[in-house]
C-alpha cells in the first residue's frame, strides 16, 4: 500500500484579504465594485482563503458544494451599500471543488453556475463551476500536444447474448500500432464518458508518447442500463469475460495472459470491474478502481444508498466476510471530499489481506470526472508502465 498523497502547507497570505481591503474603501459604489471585479479572478484565492462573490439585487445568496462533513449550503453576506455578495472559506492546498450559486429572490430559488467564474466542469448530468485552490494545477498532459502522435479510435459494435442487446464500444489503437506486435489490454467502463469528460484519449496519446505508459489497446465499453448492469450483474461479467475478451483476442494482437489485462471504472464502474474480476478469477490480473461505490454494512441492513445499492451492498458484504485474491495488482483512488472516501479507505486493507499489490491514492477533490482525469497518468503508468519497465510474468 502506498501512502495517501501528501500536500504542502498553503502559503501564508500577508495583509488584508482583497474583500476586506475593498470594505476599507467605504463608502462604496458601483464603479468601485466594477473596478474590484475587473482586477480579481473569481473565486479570489489568497493562500488558504477562498472568497466567493456574486453580484445582484436579490434577497439571499449561497454557495452549494459537495465537500463531505462540511456545510454544503454556505450563505453569503451582502457588502453594505452594494449589490456584491461574498463569503470566504478555507481550503487546503491543491484542493479542487465543484460548486454552484443558489439565489433567492422573492419566492423563487435558482441554482446555477457562477457567472463570475469562467472555469466549468462537465459531466453526464450537467455542469458545475470549479474552484482551484492554491497549488492546484491542471495537468499539462490532459491537453493535446502537437508532438504526441495521436492514436486511433475505432467504433466497434457487437451483439451480446449475455446482455441481450447490441454493445457499442470504441477501441483505442496506439499511434504506432502494428499487428506484428502484442499489446496489453485495458477495458474501461463508461468508456464514452471517460473520453468526453476525462479527456482519456488525449491522456493516452500523451503518456504513451512520454513513455510513461506502455502502448496499450483500450476498449472503451459502454453500458445499457447502467444501474442494472454494473452492480454485480452476472450477465455483464459474462459478457466481458466470455464474449468481449475472446472477440478482442480474435481480432487484435493482445497479450493472452491475465497480467496483461486490466479492468477499469469509476463509481459504479469500479464496482462492475471488481465484481467482474470476482466472478471470473484468473482472467483479469489488474484493476484500476476510482471512487468505487463500495458501500457495505457492518451492522444492520440500512446502507442509506437506496434500492440501486442493494446488489452492491450484498456483494461487498459477502466479499468482506470472505476476502479472496481476484487480481494481482490494484490501483485504488478516491477523493477525500466525497462520501465514498470512508468505504474506499476501509477496503484497502481488505484487498491487501488477499496478497494483492495495492497502490492507494487520495486526492483533494470530489466525485467528479476531472478528479478521475487528474489521476489517470499515475494509475495507468502504474498498471502498464512504460516499455523500459514493462514485463509480463
Amino acid at each position: 500500500m502506498s501512502l495517501p498523497t501528501s500536500y504542502p502547507a498553503p502559503p501564508r497570505h500577508k495583509g488584508k484579504l482583497a474583500i476586506n481591503a475593498l470594505k476599507a474603501t467605504a463608502p462604496l459604489d458601483g464603479p468601485k465594485v466594477d473596478e474590484f471585479l475587473a482586477r480579481h479572478q473569481v473565486p479570489i484565492v489568497e493562500g488558504a482563503k477562498c472568497t466567493f462573490l456574486y453580484r445582484g439585487h436579490v434577497d439571499a445568496v449561497a454557495v452549494r458544494h459537495r465537500i463531505v462533513n462540511q456545510p454544503q449550503h454556505v450563505p453569503m453576506r451582502r457588502l453594505e451599500g452594494t449589490d456584491l455578495w461574498y463569503v470566504t472559506i478555507e481550503l487546503p492546498a491543491q484542493s479542487r471543488v465543484e460548486y454552484q450559486i443558489e439565489v433567492r429572490s422573492g419566492g423563487a430559488v435558482e441554482t446555477f453556475n457562477d457567472p463570475l467564474n469562467p472555469l466549468v466542469a462537465h459531466s453526464p448530468v450537467g455542469s458545475s463551476s470549479v474552484l482551484q485552490a492554491a497549488g492546484y494545477e491542471t495537468p499539462d498532459w490532459v491537453q493535446p500536444r502537437p508532438e504526441a502522435r495521436p492514436g486511433e479510435l475505432v467504433d466497434w459494435t457487437m451483439q451480446s447474448k449475455a446482455l441481450r442487446r447490441t454493445v457499442h464500444n470504441r477501441i483505442y489503437l496506439p499511434a504506432r500500432f502494428r499487428r506484428s506486435s502484442a499489446y496489453p489490454l485495458l477495458v474501461v467502463h463508461d468508456g464514452d464518458d471517460y473520453i468526453t469528460y476525462a479527456a482519456m484519449k488525449t491522456v493516452l496519446d500523451n503518456i504513451i508518447h512520454d513513455l510513461d505508459m506502455a502502448e496499450t489497446i483500450v476498449v472503451f465499453s459502454n453500458p445499457g442500463d447502467r444501474l442494472r448492469e454494473y452492480p454485480n450483474y452476472a450477465p455483464h461479467a459474462r459478457h466481458l469475460a466470455r464474449e468481449l475478451l475472446p472477440a478482442i483476442e480474435e481480432e487484435l494482437p493482445v497479450v493472452r495472459r491475465s497480467a496483461a489485462r486490466c479492468l477499469m471504472g469509476a463509481s459504479f464502474g469500479a464496482v462492475a470491474s471488481l465484481s467482474t474480476a470476482a466472478r471470473h478469477p484468473d482472467t483479469w490480473g489488474n484493476l484500476l478502481l476510482q471512487s468505487g461505490s463500495f458501500v457495505f454494512t457492518d451492522i444492520g441492513s440500512d446502507h442509506g444508498g437506496g434500492p440501486a445499492f442493494d446488489p452492491v451492498v450484498k456483494f461487498m458484504n459477502r466479499y468482506r466476510a470472505r476476502p479472496r485474491r481476484i487480481a494481482d495488482r490494484m490501483y485504488v483512488h478516491c477523493g477525500i471530499y466525497e462520501p465514498l472516501i470512508v468505504p474506499n479507505r476501509s477496503m484497502v486493507p481488505v484487498f491487501e489481506s488477499t496478497g494483492a499489490q495495492v497502490r492507494y491514492v487520495e486526492s483533494r477533490d470530489g466525485h467528479s470526472w476531472e478528479n478521475w482525469r487528474d489521476r489517470l497518468r499515475d494509475g495507468l503508468s502504474w498498471i502498464f508502465p512504460g516499455p523500459q519497465k514493462l514485463v509480463y510474468e
